[in-house]
Order: C-alpha cells, then structure tokens, then sequence
C-alpha cells in the first residue's frame, strides 16, 4: 500500500514494521513526531511493546542498552543535543556488541540556537563504533531501518538511521509501505546467542586487563570492517524481496566523470541536477551520495570514482580546525590509492538551502583553483566571525 507521509512517521512505521519490542522515548525538535506515533502505535495495541517515557537521552539510550541486553529488539530516536547527551551511552551500547537501531534528526548544535538540518551533531559520534547510515528521501528511511536491523543483528553493532532534520522530517512524500507478513519474512525474530537472563546468570561488563581489553577492541574493529558487505548483502536481499535497492554508494554518470560531486543526505538530489547541467556546459560531471559513512565504504566508493580527476565534496558539518569532515574522510579513503585531487566545501550548515547552482559553483571554483575547505554562500558566518 502507498502513504503519503513524513520522514519521521516513516520512521516510527518501520519500527512497528521491524516489531520492536522497547522504545525508549525523550522528545526533541525535530524528532518528536516519531516518538509521539510510536506511542499511539502501542496505545491502540497496534505495536506490543514496552513504551518508556525517560527523563533524558542520555537515559533513553540506557533504557535500550538495558533492554537490548537482554534480547530484545530496541529503538530509540533523538537529534542534536539529545545525541550529544548520549555520548557516554553510545560507547556502552557499541562495547556491549548490542543491535540497536536509532533514529537521528540531523539538526545543528548550539550556541547559538538553530533547529535546522547540520549534520555535525552525527558526524560527531562517528568514533563511538556506531553504524552511521544517512538517507536520500522519506522511502529511504523507512527501508533502511528494516536493512538496519538485519545488518545490526548479524554483526552485533548498533545502527544510526541519519535524516536530515525539516528536509526530510516534516516533508511528506509517498512511499510504499510492505506488508507485515512481506516484513517478518525479510526481517525474522530477534534471536540472540547470548543475553542477560536472571534465570542464567553471567557477567556483563566486567573489568578486565589489558590483553582481554585489546582483543575486544580489535574484535570490534575486523566486524566493523566488515560491515560494508553485510549492509550490501542485506541491500540485495531487500531488493528482491520489496524491488527497492539500497546501495552504500549511490553513483550518477560517474563511469566517465572527471569530476564527481559528493554529497550525503538531502543534497544528493541538487547533486544530481548540478551534473546534468554541467555536462550539457561540456563538463563531464558526475554526482555521488554517500549511504553509508561509518564504516566507510572504501570499495564501494574507490570504485565509483576511479576515473575522476577531481572530487568536489560537500559538507554540512564543519570539525573546528580542520575542515569538512566527510572530506577528511575521503581524503583517509583515498590516499595512496589515487591522483584525483579532492577539494572539500562547506556549505548548508545551520539549515542553510543547497542548491544545483551552488553546487555548480563549487566545481567552477574547485576547476579554477580559487576554492577549496571554504565557507561557501555562508556571509552571515564570516561577517559574524568578523
């Protein structure tokens, strides 16, 4: 069947969709409406599941990381401060090898107050040892919270389902919504080998020494490793069950393209218009929106642009000091590997709009040799900084 709905409705679908069975719920601008429908779900009885109304983030992911440890399936949802309020909890809920799924609004960090879409709130987290996912549209939330929960399940890693706050929130689009039956074949039961059981009783999180720490952590490190595959394998699966791929990367006439446009989130659609306007101006552009950023996709994306001379990423998020922070990612992804020469733009930061001319002047800038880790359009910033 076909809804016409929100981005956050879609989310709280998909998690009656996937049978949760804890969600731990805190408000916050701009994820409340996902929260508020889950309640309704399991007031009418249409999802059986524990509903905890939390005083703060920082318990709402306890909450999971309690009920994630003893075989149940978790969600949670949150944005901004609120992820920044968790931070501590992250850390034990991807220690904890513990599949939770949550979903978070991408909205700026204050001071000064902004409710709008930035994506450095997630960006942020990336060393956590969470699986960070962002989506393109309202369809893409939905599928990618049912491919999360398998991918989290197998590989004992929770998963962060990114969307950009107001742009894809509050924006109603249609999207096909599976059966539950379709669901429960794609997506089985919950089963974990291990879990805390008062009738079998283990311990859980115990101090430990140095060696026993080591091999832990670098355990971690090999499965997260492999993640890329896992969430390329469960993509195929769900595409054949429901026709909808999902890929890590997601390339537009990059084959040929000298020049690729990187983008995340959102952006990836005014990406796609900017390529086509530059290859009707003689320039051979191609555009690329990035799914997956932790792990990052090395071969998905080293594939993709392996012909390109120039990669003009943009970012959302700024790392004080530094620069954009998928850039610098690309930069890690790409050493050694290749002779394309990157050229990292911040813009749309704060909730600022991008759009193809933009983007268009990004690649002039970045071709000319007069741009590159810059605030781009930004005026209000500089005259601010000024």
């Amino acid at each position: 069947m076909k809804k016409v709905i929100m981005g956050t409705e879609a989310a709280a679908l998909a998690a009656v969709l996937a049978r949760v069975q804890v969600v731990a719920a805190y408000p916050i601008t701009p994820q409340t409406v996902t929260v508020e429908e889950l309640s309704n779900y399991v007031a009418t009885g249409e999802l059986e599941a524990e509903f905890l109304s939390v005083e703060s983030e920082h318990s709402a992911m306890a909450a999971c990381v309690g009920a994630s440890a003893t075989g149940c399936r978790t969600f949670t949802a949150t944005s901004s401060h609120g992820l920044a309020l968790m931070h501590e909890m992250l850390h034990h809920a991807a220690g904890g090898r513990l599949p939770i799924v949550m979903l978070n609004a991408n909205r700026a960090l204050s001071p000064p107050w902004n409710l709008y879409c930035d994506h450095t709130d997630s960006l942020s987290q990336r060393d956590t040892g969470w699986i960070q996912l962002y989506c393109s549209d309202v369809q893409d939330v939905l599928d990618s919270i049912l491919i999360a929960y398998k991918v989290a399940e197998q590989a004992m890693l929770p998963i962060m389902i990114n969307l950009d706050g107001f742009y894809l929130t509050h924006t109603s689009e249609i999207v096909d919504i599976p059966s539950q039956m379709e669901v429960d074949r794609y997506l089985p039961a919950y089963q974990p080998a291990e879990k805390v059981d008062p009738d079998a009783p283990s311990t859980y999180g115990a101090v430990c020494g140095a060696d026993l720490y080591a091999s832990l952590k670098c355990r971690r490190q090999k499965d997260m490793l492999a993640v890329e595959e896992a969430w390329l394998e469960a993509a195929n699966d769900f595409a054949n069950a429901f026709g909808r791929l999902h890929p890590t990367v997601e390339a537009y006439m990059s084959e040929d393209a000298e020049v690729v446009i990187v983008t995340i989130g959102t952006a990836g659609g005014a990406a796609l218009l900017a390529a086509q306007s530059l290859r009707r101006e003689g320039v051979a552009a191609g555009s690329l929106r990035l799914g997956l950023i932790r792990p990052f996709p090395k071969r998905s994306f080293t594939e993709a642009v392996k012909g390109a001379k120039h990669i003009v990423v943009l970012d959302r998020d700024i790392s004080f000091g530094a620069e954009g922070i998928v850039a610098q990612e690309i930069k890690a992804c790409l050493y050694g590997r290749s002779f394309a020469q990157v050229h990292g733009f911040v813009a749309g930061i704060g909730g600022n709009d991008i759009t193809p001319e933009k983007l268009i002047e990004m690649v002039r800038q970045a071709l000319s040799g007069t741009g590159d880790s810059v605030f781009l359009g930004e005026s209000t910033w500089v005259e601010v900084i000024v």
